[in-house]
């Protein structure tokens, strides 16, 4: 049997004619940036997070970068986020000039850990990025607790995450901006990049809606009043042209943004999506419970997907051995595809080396990326494939390839 580890396919077969036909519309609507469906998938996105804006962008990088940069993170700042962690994360801080500063992280969870932030904190300090890794919400509470004491904002990185419940809400509703990214693979994910900010602060919403385009025009000159705390006169004045193809404002702007926004096809495939995600992540959830029950015994440590705190999506499902190597070359050889999340920790990657961290700096980050395994988890897995990887697992460590 042959299990790849992620099949986009499968999802295309089930609601590939409802998503073409809703591409079709657009393409004829000529409409093909930041049209009317964009603007509904942010409504119907603000309504599934449970937050007063949405603001879609190019991708996950961009809303993680616009994000820091609309709370004021910039050259000489310093920025607190996990060492475990996609690449983006930390990029997007230094992106902005600002330095990332690793933590360690929950070897529960594989979230950051709230102690070792607090050991992390300097007066340069800007903010704090947790990300909910794999579709597990941080610990928000204490996160939050921290940032209040320093009056500095939390920005949560659940591009991994969208659809996870902390204490009855979701990830995206649970800090000062949330960042999601749709890249295809993800719970949610569109036929290309896309991303989105989440907020309930409405200057901030403003401010990125702005930075994604230019810092220009109308919303231009809000944003550099909110920013700057400076009214513009020529704001009352500035009125746009009817004619949505010609607006003399956007050739005004007002400090340095950038572009970055989400094209009308992408929002029709994940308007047509949407409505599936919920039914998508319980079948994770549900392929992910019968593995931990299959594994409970093994010599393995098996992650946290669900407590009276929270509740994951399971955008990954990983165990954790330290047969890590021998464990997905069997898995291979038996037709099984496996992932490996993160074989390097962000803090010893290369492009970081300025900041002069060294192997044994952040030992349960160390120790975890040395360990991790994550099996298929997609939600078109049919029920004979999560058995037989189930089975291929428990011969590895019950067999002689366990043993040796």
């Amino acid at each position: 049997m042959k299990i790849p580890f992620f099949d986009l396919k499968r999802q295309y077969e089930e609601i590939g004619k409802e998503t073409e036909a809703e591409v079709v519309k657009v393409m004829r609507s000529t409409a093909y940036i930041e049209g009317a469906v964009v603007k509904e998938l942010e409504q119907k996105l603000s309504e599934y997070i449970g937050c007063r804006h949405v603001i879609t962008c190019g991708n996950g990088t961009d809303a993680l970068r616009i994000a820091l940069q609309a709370v004021g993170v910039g050259q000489g700042d310093e920025v607190i986020t996990s060492a475990f962690s996609f690449f983006a994360t930390a990029e997007a801080i230094a992106q902005t000039g600002a330095k990332p500063v690793f933590a360690d992280i929950d070897e529960k969870t594989l979230n950051i850990s709230p102690s070792s932030i607090i050991q992390k904190l300097s007066e340069k300090t800007k903010a704090i990025l947790p990300v909910h890794i794999f579709g597990v919400p941080a610990d928000m509470d204490r996160i939050n607790a921290i940032a209040a004491e320093r009056n500095i904002p939390v920005i949560e990185d659940a591009c991994q995450a969208i659809g996870a419940v902390y204490k009855g809400k979701k990830a995206g509703a649970l800090g000062t901006l949330g960042c999601f990214s749709f890249y295809p693979t993800k719970n949610l994910g569109a036929f290309g990049d896309g991303g989105m900010i989440t907020t309930d602060d409405d200057e901030l919403a403003d401010v990125c809606r702005s930075i994604k385009a230019h810092a220009a025009g109308k919303l231009g000159a809000k944003a550099y009043s909110c920013i700057y705390r400076e009214e513009l006169p020529e704001l009352q004045d500035m009125e746009a042209s009817e004619n949505g193809l010609y607006d003399p404002c956007k050739y005004y702007n007002y400090f340095i943004g950038g572009n970055s926004r989400l094209d009308s096809i992408q929002a029709a495939v994940l308007t047509v999506k949407l409505p599936y995600l919920d039914e998508w992540n319980e079948k994770r959830f549900s392929t992910a419970q019968k593995y931990i029950d299959a594994f409970e015994k093994l010599p393995v440590k098996l992650p946290l997907i669900e407590d009276a705190d929270c509740k994951s999506c399971v955008h990954q499902y990983a165990l954790l051995t330290d047969k890590k190597e021998e464990l997905m070359a069997f898995l291979a050889n038996n037709g099984v595809g496996t992932g490996a999340f993160y074989p390097v920790p962000l803090h010893l990657q290369k492009a970081f080396k300025q900041y002069g961290y060294q192997k044994g700096d952040l030992p349960t980050v160390e120790k975890v990326c040395g360990e991790t395994v994550c099996l298929p988890v997609f939600p078109e897995l049919e029920q004979n494939e999560i058995e037989y990887i189930i089975e291929k697992v428990i011969d590895f460590f019950g067999g002689e390839n366990g043993n040796d």
